[in-house]
């Protein structure tokens, strides 16, 4: 559970606030409640990985054989109805006029974000994520998962991190998590590879700001927002997925 309250350092940017919360603050629970305790307008950006409710298109896992199985399975909390406008005004609560929010989802819940989020912010688009090693389709009934929707929301005066026109793409090409990053136990099936958040990181925020990933995972988004000098807040629901992401960001567990 928290030790700190959360907020921001005041500066000529945003207005005066509490002191400012710890560099890396982790907790366990669920986000619907923990939520609350975070003042308003004191997040300057969320960056999350909600479940994407794709259970009823799996097949399962693919076991060919000659190696361990493909993993096309997903776990048990994606069954769990998610419903995007039921977090919007948490989000907007949290969320400082100067934010920006950053979501990944999938094909099938673009259109409930749309609906919900587009006219509660100013602007409402879209990032790519290419992946440049999708696991394969081995049956080649259809084009591989190659590509992974991240929703993208801010209002006017936002933070915005460009300098030249080639890098405004809204487009990121990185290889999926694997290798030493990906964490064998305990394995999350949608783990993010660091390098596609610290980019979301780079183009929303500051160094000094606070991040918050309210579906925290294994941690990934906080690995990234801490290597760039943000402050961080992660909220997990899962404990074995927490205890994973105190390891890897070095932070004790509250007891």
């Amino acid at each position: 559970m928290p030790t700190t309250v959360p907020t921001t350092v005041p500066d000529d940017d945003h207005p005066p606030g509490p002191e400012p919360a710890a560099a890396v603050d982790l907790w366990t629970g669920d986000s619907r409640e923990l939520l609350r305790r975070i003042p308003d307008h004191s997040v300057d950006l969320i960056c999350t990985d909600p479940p994407y409710n794709l259970a009823g298109y799996s097949t399962g896992n693919i076991a060919p054989g000659w190696r361990t199985p493909f993993n096309n399975d997903v776990a048990a909390w994606d069954e769990v109805a998610f419903d995007p406008a039921a977090w919007l005004p948490e989000i907007r609560r949290v969320l400082r006029p100067t934010g920006n929010l950053f979501a990944f989802t999938s094909y099938n819940m673009l259109g409930r974000w749309h609906d919900a989020y587009d006219p509660a912010f100013d602007t409402f688009q879209i990032v790519v994520w290419h992946k440049t090693n999708p696991p394969p389709k081995l049956r080649r009934a259809g084009f591989l998962n190659s590509c992974e929707l991240i929703v993208a929301a801010w209002d006017r005066g936002h933070t915005w991190n460009f300098g030249r026109q080639r890098e405004m793409h809204n487009f990121i090409e990185t290889p999926i998590c694997m290798g030493g990053e990906r964490l064998k136990e305990p394995r999350h099936p949608t783990q993010k590879p660091v390098a596609v958040l610290r980019r979301l990181i780079e183009w929303g925020s500051r160094p000094g700001d606070l991040v918050l990933d309210p579906f925290m995972g294994v941690g990934s988004t906080g690995v990234a927002a801490a290597g760039l000098g943000r402050r961080f807040i992660g909220i997990e629901i899962d404990p074995a997925y927490a205890a994973a992401a105190r390891r890897r960001m070095g932070v004790s567990d509250p007891g």
